[in-house]
C-alpha cells in the first residue's frame, strides 16, 4: 500500500493538476479569442476552445473523484 500511496502522491496527483491547469488555460485562451474579435469564424473557434476547456476540466475532476472512490474502496 505504501508504494501505491507514493505513486499517487508523487506522480498521479501532479499529472492531474498539470492537466487541469492546462485545460483551464485552454478555456481562458478560448474566452480571449471569443471576446477579442468580431469575425464570426474566429468567434466559433474561440467558442470551441471554451467548450473543450470545460470538457477537459470536467474530465480531470472526474478522474480525481474516481481515484478517491477507488482508494476509499480499497482502504
Amino acid at each position: 500500500m505504501e508504494l501505491l500511496s507514493k505513486i499517487k502522491t508523487e506522480i498521479v496527483n501532479p499529472a492531474i493538476y498539470l492537466l487541469l491547469a492546462l485545460a483551464a488555460v485552454y478555456f481562458v485562451y478560448g474566452v480571449f479569442v471569443f471576446v477579442s474579435t468580431d469575425d464570426d469564424k474566429t468567434r466559433k473557434e474561440g467558442k470551441k476552445h471554451m467548450i473543450w476547456g470545460v470538457v477537459g476540466i470536467a474530465i480531470m475532476l472526474s478522474v480525481k473523484g474516481i481515484i478517491a472512490t477507488i482508494r476509499a474502496t480499497i482502504n
